[in-house]
């Protein structure tokens, strides 16, 4: 039997290192077992294919948001579960982002600047403290924190796994998939 699926945007924002991305694969995972149509827009690889021209002014930043938005606005009156791991500092860009899909869950994934920069694999945060790269979110550049998300996940004190069962207890709380225990 196939199921009814609505669309919704499921918006991942955090610091860079706070869980976004491992989070979202867990959820993307759980999704696709249980048979929902899911698509994911990760933040970094949007930018490389779809947003490789702009560069990380405020102007650009709000930009490269509102086409990842575009994208996930299609696929998500298209039925489609779309999960989106970006960085999405600006809360002004995110709210114009959530009017425009309507069907819109947003995420924050919270965890301290301090924990974020000690699993930081890439090294970013040293070079951005080093001033080897400027305009860093929570270094130089501000990260304006969700005041009203609709999950939040604490990564410094819960579980990827226990962080992504929130994200699918609040899906199904409201209505765009059945709870696990339904299944």
């Amino acid at each position: 039997m196939k199921l009814k699926q609505y669309g919704i945007t499921i918006w991942f924002t955090g610091l860079s290192g706070a869980g976004k991305t491992s989070i979202n694969r867990v959820v993307e995972r759980e999704l696709r077992s249980l048979g929902y149509q899911v698509e994911v827009l990760d933040g970094d690889i949007v930018r490389q294919n779809l947003c490789n021209g702009l560069g990380f002014s405020k102007a650009d930043r709000d930009e490269n948001i509102r086409r990842i938005g575009f994208v996930a606005h299609l696929l998500t009156r298209n039925n489609v579960i779309v999960l989106v791991s970006a960085i999405s500092p600006y809360r002004e860009v995110r709210e114009e982002v959530r009017q425009r899909i309507g069907n819109f869950m947003e995420v924050y994934v919270n965890s301290p600047l301090e924990i974020c920069e000690e699993r930081d694999v890439k090294g970013l945060y040293k070079k951005a403290r080093n001033g080897d790269i400027k305009h860093f979110t929570g270094i130089d550049d501000p990260y304006e924190p969700p005041l009203n998300p609709e999950v939040e996940c604490r990564t410094d004190k819960e579980t990827i796994e226990e962080s992504a069962s929130k994200v699918l207890a609040k899906l199904a709380e409201l209505g765009y998939i059945y709870s696990l225990a339904e299944q």
